[in-house]
């Protein structure tokens, strides 16, 4: 039997990198692909973006930006999706001050270079114990450089103008799962559950001492949920 293929699609002014620890550890039982979600500024783009480069049938897996992204290819194709899993997302669309927040980082961004908002964005980003963990900082830098301050801007927009999820689209089977780490926000464990709950026979997974750059802050479990979700 052939093995199945895993569309995974990173974060905000995340890269591949987000998922070195999963790709290399499932690579003998999946066959994967780093979705690019870059080139467009509304979800609805970015989807058809991602639905236009990956395999007919798929498991999908989203962080974060990533996950509000799954919802929209839930809505475009759901057909193609085989399996879900939502890591450190939220099922709510953008509050006011949220969609603020985001064009003053794409301002400061524009004006000091995209690394001047990476490093303000870090903190929140992660564990409080590991805010100054330098590797952990460091390959979040390399990858705020790699998507550059055009394609963080027309990521922020996309986020900002997102449709509310709420209620979910109709998940495939197996039941979908909704990793999240318990360390820092965002998003909060509440949101995680509400989502959870939310989405039928959803299992949601506590990934302890992570926060929302959980598949780098705790790779070894997160890849143990992953690995148990593309076997079910």
């Amino acid at each position: 039997m052939p093995a199945p293929h895993l569309v995974l699609i990173p974060g905000l002014l995340c890269t591949r990198e987000l998922y070195a620890a999963q790709v290399g550890a499932l690579a003998h039982q999946a066959s994967i692909t780093i979705a690019d979600h870059r080139r467009s500024d509304t979800m609805a783009a970015i989807a058809r973006d991602i639905l236009a480069n990956a395999p007919e049938r798929f498991a999908l897996a989203g962080l974060s930006m990533g996950g509000y992204i799954a919802f929209e290819i839930l809505r475009q194709a759901p057909e193609r999706v085989e399996r879900l899993a939502l890591l450190d997302t939220s099922p709510r669309p953008d509050l006011p001050e949220q969609t603020e927040n985001r064009l003053r980082l794409v301002a400061l961004a524009e004006k000091r270079g995209v690394a001047s908002a990476a490093r303000e964005m870090f903190p929140k980003l992660v564990a409080p114990a590991r805010q100054n963990d330098p590797a952990l900082s460091a390959a979040f830098l390399r990858m705020s450089e790699e998507t550059g301050s055009e394609a963080f801007a027309r990521q922020q927009r996309a986020i900002a103008a997102r449709a509310d999820p709420r209620p979910p689209p109709a998940p495939p089977a197996p039941p979908p799962l909704a990793p999240a780490g318990a360390g820092a926000p965002p998003p909060p464990p509440p949101l995680s559950v509400e989502m959870s709950t939310a989405i039928p026979a959803s299992r949601l997974a506590v990934v302890p001492h992570a926060g929302h750059l959980s598949t780098l802050e705790e790779p070894a479990a997160v890849t143990t949920e992953l690995r148990a979700w593309l076997g079910a």
